[in-house]
């Protein structure tokens, strides 16, 4: 068949024509429409439409006789330069006419094909390209693919004919794509079997299905935990968490969350009221499995820039890059065990309703990739109680710098200034609550003596990936406390650092080791409060992940004196669906 192409495209522009323009103008036939997940997961279990060989290298054609089988050295030339191409990822995206070949983004004066094309393009008008302007004539093609091209060229050819330019196209040129017609029929009737199949099958899912702009996304945690220090008054508890984030879609780039979550966690009892212990499956609105919606935000582009707004249930991390990678999981059950080991503690401060914008600068792409982030938050937003509501009560407002250094280094600059009334703890991450700290020692977080307090907090963190199999991440954080009544100024210091091997064992694998100190008051004298973790996520599906893991802490809630420490196991079981 190879041979008989080539030999084609010695006669005539049309024919010569036919070939290149197949590339593109096949793939409408394929019913090509990148927003269509759906129609792509129907036929997952199916025989693929296209062959994965090209054509010119297709190692069984019965139509073809012997003696074409046995190809000439130049022919096999040409094969090796066709080979490389076979490889490249197919795309979806639908075609269009162009009425120029300098439409083209992808096509220069210099290629060897420029003419040919700028012969399709303004002579016949049998020509068409993608919606970003690209031709994209490098790709190799399966026979379905060049015979749909082939049947679309020839209704140009018969239109042209039909209008009197029958002296465009040679009775040679005729015979010979009628004769390439015939060898193609039997792919061509077979494509139109399964796309016929699909368009009947992809009706029957849209007429079913649970929202034309609604997805949901769901998990499931189940957790063993325990704790085995010296004074040890926690009892061996099996915990849950559950999940369901509807995602709706109004334009294709947007995204509207509405969460309900339920979980019965409570937090092991640890020395003098401290939140070190806390896990990120016990961040739940309730502890009795009784649903509540947990989140509602809405992300949209503007430009190269993205805005989130927050009606409940924000959180700084929601739109601020944490620069902690396989150990941040957005509080979800496929990171660290710990709250502080996931993300640090500066995007701990504030939460509830607000907004945020992440500024990208240029265009992106490039090996040195500069964004800035702002935010504010506010976790009593709807309270239109005495010094509540989304200006007068408790709020953080935040500002970021972002810095991605190719592909391996990331580094970013965080400033957080906040208020908080009095009696309310500075991690709260727009608790419901806000007398219950997500992470740190009580004395960290029961700052300003009692009193309104105002806090600026500065935070450095940096990831390095030096390797596919290895990711090295990092924070450090102090905040300046100013209390608004007596001797109530302090100030809280944290770090934090961890090394993460991603698919060890098994592709989809994390082993996370984590070690810091978790907030606690600069100045106190007693011994500070260490946070050592590790744990090991196996992945037994891509729904399924088991993590055992142990979190060791030192002197919880920097108390003075002996206190013993306290090492929590957990077995956290993660469903995703």
């Amino acid at each position: 068949m190879s041979h008989l192409l080539w030999k084609t495209l010695v006669l005539s522009p049309v024919v010569l024509g036919v070939t290149v323009l197949v590339s593109a103008r096949a793939m409408a036939a394929k019913v090509a429409d990148s927003s269509e997940d759906i129609k792509a997961k129907v036929t997952q279990t199916e025989a693929p439409i296209a062959s994965a060989a090209s054509i010119f290298i297709q190692t069984e054609q019965p139509k073809v006789n012997q003696q074409l089988v046995a190809q000439k050295i130049d022919d096999n030339k040409v094969l090796e330069e066709v080979n490389p191409y076979s490889s490249e990822e197919k795309n979806q995206n639908s075609l269009s006419q162009v009425t120029s070949v300098s439409q083209f983004s992808d096509v220069q004066p210099t290629d060897w094909a420029f003419q040919a094309l700028q012969s399709l393009v303004e002579r016949y008008g049998c020509i068409a390209g993608y919606p970003n302007s690209t031709y994209r004539g490098n790709r190799a093609l399966t026979r379905y693919e060049f015979a749909a091209g082939l049947n679309a060229c020839l209704d140009r050819v018969n239109e042209l004919i039909a209008t009197a330019t029958a002296d465009l196209v040679s009775k040679q040129d005729l015979a010979t794509l009628q004769r390439l017609q015939e060898e193609f029929s039997a792919e061509l009737a077979t494509l139109r079997g399964r796309v016929d199949s699909l368009e009947t099958r992809s009706a029957e899912l849209e007429a079913n299905q649970f929202s034309t702009t609604t997805k949901l996304v769901g998990e499931a945690i189940f957790a063993v935990t325990d704790n085995f220090g010296n004074n040890d008054n926690n009892n061996t508890v099996f915990q849950d968490r559950v999940r369901l984030d509807l995602q709706t879609s109004f334009t294709g780039k947007d995204t509207l969350h509405t969460r309900l979550a339920a979980g019965n966690a409570i937090g092991l009892a640890l020395p003098n009221r401290t939140f070190e212990g806390t896990q990120t499956f016990s961040l739940s609105p309730s502890t009795n499995n009784s649903v509540y919606i947990d989140w509602l935000s809405y992300y949209f582009p503007v430009g190269n820039s993205q805005v989130y707004i927050a009606a409940s249930g924000g959180i700084q991390s929601d739109y601020v890059p944490t620069v902690n990678p396989y150990f941040e999981d957005y509080d979800g059950g496929n990171g660290a065990l710990s709250t502080f080991a996931s993300e640090s503690p500066i995007y701990r401060i504030g939460g509830g309703a607000g907004i945020g914008v992440n500024l990208a600068f240029g265009k992106g792409g490039g090996s040195f990739q500069p964004s800035l982030t702002l935010g504010y938050l506010a976790s009593q937003a709807n309270n239109p109680g005495l010094n509540t509501g989304l200006f007068e009560g408790n709020y953080a407002a935040l500002g970021q710098l972002n810095l991605k250094v190719g592909d391996r280094i990331t580094l970013a600059a965080t400033y957080v200034h906040g208020y908080n009334n009095g009696g309310t703890v500075l991690f709260d991450a727009g608790s419901a609550s806000t007398t219950t700290g997500v992470v740190g020692t009580a004395q960290a977080n029961f700052v300003g003596g009692g009193n309104p307090y105002s806090s600026n907090s500065y935070g450095f963190e940096a990831a390095f990936k030096p390797s596919d199999k290895l990711s090295i991440s990092g924070f450090a954080v102090y905040s300046n406390i100013k209390g608004f009544g007596a001797n109530d100024d302090s100030q809280v210091w944290s770090y934090g650092l961890g090394v993460a091997l991603p698919d060890l064992g098994k592709k989809g694998n994390v082993l996370g080791l984590f070690a810091g100190i978790e907030p606690y008051v600069g100045g106190n004298t007693a011994d500070k409060p260490y946070h050592f973790e590790g744990f090991y996520k196996y992945r037994v599906t891509d729904n399924i992940s088991i993590t055992p893991g142990v979190i060791w802490l030192t002197n919880p809630g920097q108390l003075p004196g002996n206190n013993d420490d306290a090492i929590i196991g957990t077995l956290r079981t993660t469903f995703t669906f």
